[in-house]
């Protein structure tokens, strides 16, 4: 085993299970831009890109966040949503940026 990979391990063993959510989230980005846990379906939400098997869009999620929310209010608010959801939105937001920022001007109240 490479001395990259046993150091890896040894650093995985003290990060806490959100943590470990969050670089398994930076793996899978890497890998494929795949962003499990976030769907689009063309007649859900305006075809916005939503949390899986919700109809909550992750701009939504995004611009609570920028009004300061924070992920307890949006757990809180969003009985249905877990951490991994949240941590699945934020890393499609990171990728994603002018998709949720136009979905956000686009949906701002005057």
């Amino acid at each position: 085993m490479s001395t990259a990979i046993l150091e890896t391990e040894q650093l995985l063993s003290r990060l806490s299970r959100a943590e470990k959510a969050q670089v398994l989230q930076w793996i899978v980005r890497d890998l494929g831009d795949t962003f499990p846990g976030i769907e689009q379906t063309a007649d859900v939400a305006g075809g916005a890109a939503c949390i899986a098997r919700t109809r909550i869009p992750v701009w939504v999620l995004e611009q609570a966040r920028r009004l300061g929310a924070t992920e307890a209010d949006l757990l809180l608010a969003y009985p249905t949503l877990h951490a991994v959801d949240l941590a699945n939105a934020w890393a499609y937001v990171r990728t994603n940026t002018s998709e949720i920022e136009q979905a956000i001007t686009e949906n701002e109240v005057d």
